[in-house]
């Protein structure tokens, strides 16, 4: 087994709990190997740190397995799956949908399973899991037992491991379109074609968070809505009326579907807009609402976007805030992991100044039990969730 030497000079990133291990970092490599062995790393005082997989091509040249001087075998892999669901069997018993591995989270970097029911959705973005397919695919079917097993693997991430993109079935056979539930809400879901692996479960609690906020007599907007899980949510909740805004129409389609599949026909508009324009219009047109969602996607996906990110999320922030009625609430997240938590906050900060609005923060989370974080790489903390009561300055 090849032998990566680390610099002497490093950030102790491993040691701080990170899986990563750049280019850079690395002063030699004893010994041979091909791309996607196991490797063991060491410090420059030869200290074994752990093992991983190896791949040069990529800018992360070893993504750590392990910190234990253990042999990385078909047995290592079921065992890190089956933790990995065990962890959601505790924390979220009643989910049958949920993000049942994540990755680096699960110390099985490069690996995504999302469960829908009893169909998986799988996403390999590392070398290292390509060439172990086969014992990922046995630990799969042995720990979950499912139905059928869909790639989502038509992601660029995978060209920069020198992997090609794809999709389609895995193992096993079922419909592309799959329903689950999560907060008592029935979804439609396209494993298909949908975004990222067809599902958003990492806002599971904070979908949840908004109930304390809904009234009988409460009206709802929800912008950048995808497929309407906030203002499903809001409606199961028991508001008077809800507007769902989304500048897809396959999105907005489908949010029109999963209302539909939920029975809730009435008091329930569904708006095709560019959010930024629909926002200044109601703005302009002086419209209010009870409670206003801004839940965008990323904005900012590279440290060069930040600055426009930043500008972005203000704007679209800035005109929620007037939207909100009096002593309203105001629901805004972020899933760009560049703009930091403080710089987000910030964010929010100057639009309620420059809306002449006063926030008090009522909640604030990030992603649900399904993601977990390793506390020393935080490209984990990315989605940034945040509630606050407006009420005016002026």
């Amino acid at each position: 087994m090849a032998k990566v030497i680390l610099n002497k000079q490093r950030r102790k990133r491993l040691e701080e709990g990170h899986p990563w291990i750049y280019q850079n970092e690395v002063a030699t490599i004893i010994g041979s190997y091909e791309p996607g062995d196991i490797v063991e790393v060491y410090n420059h005082q030869k200290l074994l740190l752990g093992k991983g997989y190896i791949n040069p091509k990529s800018q992360m040249i070893v993504r750590l397995l392990t910190y234990h001087d253990e042999e990385i075998n078909e047995q290592f892999f079921i065992e890190k799956i089956r933790k990995a669901w065990q962890h959601r069997q505790r924390f979220i018993p009643e989910a049958r949908s949920c993000r049942a591995i994540y990755g680096e989270a699960d110390f099985l970097p490069g690996l995504v399973v999302d469960k829908y029911e009893d169909v998986l959705v799988v996403q390999i973005v590392s070398l290292g899991i390509e060439v172990r397919k086969d014992w990922i695919l046995k630990g799969l079917l042995e720990v979950f037992d499912p139905k059928a097993i869909y790639l989502r693997n038509d992601v660029y991430v995978r060209e920069l491991e020198g992997l090609e993109q794809g999709k389609g079935f895995w193992w096993g056979e079922s419909p592309t379109e799959i329903e689950i539930e999560e907060n008592g809400v029935k979804y439609i879901v396209d494993i298909e074609g949908g975004q990222k692996t067809g599902f958003f479960f990492d806002q599971r609690e904070n979908r949840a968070a908004i109930k304390p906020l809904i009234s009988p007599d409460a009206t709802v907007l929800d912008c950048f809505t995808h497929t309407g899980s906030f203002m499903l949510n809001a409606y199961l909740y028991g508001a008077k009326h809800v507007t769902a805004v989304d500048i897809s129409e396959h999105a907005i389609n489908t949010a029109r579907r999963n209302a539909e599949l939920n029975d809730f026909n009435e008091n329930i508009d569904f708006v095709v807009a560019n959010a930024f324009d629909y926002l200044r219009e109601a703005v302009r047109d002086g419209k209010k609402w009870d409670v206003v969602i801004i839940d965008p996607p990323a904005f900012a996906k590279s440290r060069n976007a930040v600055e426009k990110a930043y500008h972005g999320y203000k704007d679209v922030n800035l005109s929620g805030l007037k939207l909100v009625k009096e002593g309203g609430y105001f629901v805004t997240a972020s899933c760009s992991y560049h703009v930091h938590p403080d710089m987000f906050i910030q964010m929010v900060q100057d639009a309620a100044f420059d809306a002449q609005k006063i926030l008090r923060k009522i909640h604030w989370s990030g992603a649900g039990v399904d993601h977990p974080r390793l506390l020393g790489a935080d490209e984990g903390d990315y989605l940034k969730y945040a509630i606050y009561e407006v009420t005016s300055r002026k």
